[in-house]
């Protein structure tokens, strides 16, 4: 599994390069979609050739690198995550009402994603996966979707609850649904998930992710 070891530039160097803007050594999605950033060797990041393509004050996510950032960058907060990845045999699904989720439901898509941060989300995150939600009187209550494709290895993201509707197990059948169809099409899922989050880590494990290893994390910001 080498590609899960570099597996945001195996993703936005390779797979979904049409969806990214940047270097030969660092890259980001493009505006609009996930504030995600990906380096060719996380040990020299070069974070200074993405500035033609960021804004002052843009906020990314930058995994797996260390030291001291370049001028004109700084590091707002750095923690772990534990990627974790199928292992898991072929999923029953149980019994759910989701819908797919598509353009008109954008705006309820990044209201719940707002509110419960489930991690980096963009307005334009249907340009890189299926997403599925389940719905109370119209109102978008819980959702998962698709985030990065490195070949045959395929991300499960964006999985959320709304509060007032947690403890139903919506968010643990949509996942079952998303991992079903995954595997359906061939393909491995695998997920990220703060390593403090233990709850989170303990209902992947139940449902078949294994971990395969821990990443660092960063949130940093293109200064003026």
């Amino acid at each position: 599994m080498a590609v899960l070891d570099n597996v945001f530039w195996q993703a936005l160097a390779g797979t979904q390069r049409e969806l990214t803007v940047g270097t030969d050594h660092v890259r980001r999605y493009s505006a609009g979609l996930p504030p995600l950033l990906a380096f060719a060797d996380p040990q020299r990041p070069r974070l200074e050739e993405l500035a033609p393509f960021c804004e002052p004050g843009e906020r990314f996510y930058a995994p797996d690198w260390r030291g001291e950032p370049p001028a004109g960058w700084r590091v707002e907060l750095e923690a772990t995550m534990e990627l974790m990845v199928w292992s898991g045999g072929a999923l029953p699904e149980e019994p759910l009402e989701a819908v797919t989720l598509g353009a008109g439901h954008v705006p309820a898509m990044v209201e719940l994603a707002t509110l419960t941060r489930p991690g980096p989300f963009g307005p334009r995150n249907l340009e890189l996966g299926a997403y599925l939600g389940c719905f109370e009187q119209g109102r978008l209550v819980a959702m998962a979707g698709e985030r990065m494709r490195a070949g045959d290895f395929r991300e499960v993201s964006a999985i959320c609850t709304h509060p007032d509707f947690q403890g139903r197990g919506l968010a643990r059948r949509l996942v079952q649904r998303m991992v079903a169809t995954q595997l359906r099409r061939g393909e491995t899922p695998f997920l990220h998930v703060m390593s403090s989050n233990s709850g989170a880590v303990h209902l992947y494990r139940q449902l078949g992710f294994a971990p395969h290893r821990t990443c660092g994390v960063r949130v940093v910001a293109r200064t003026a």
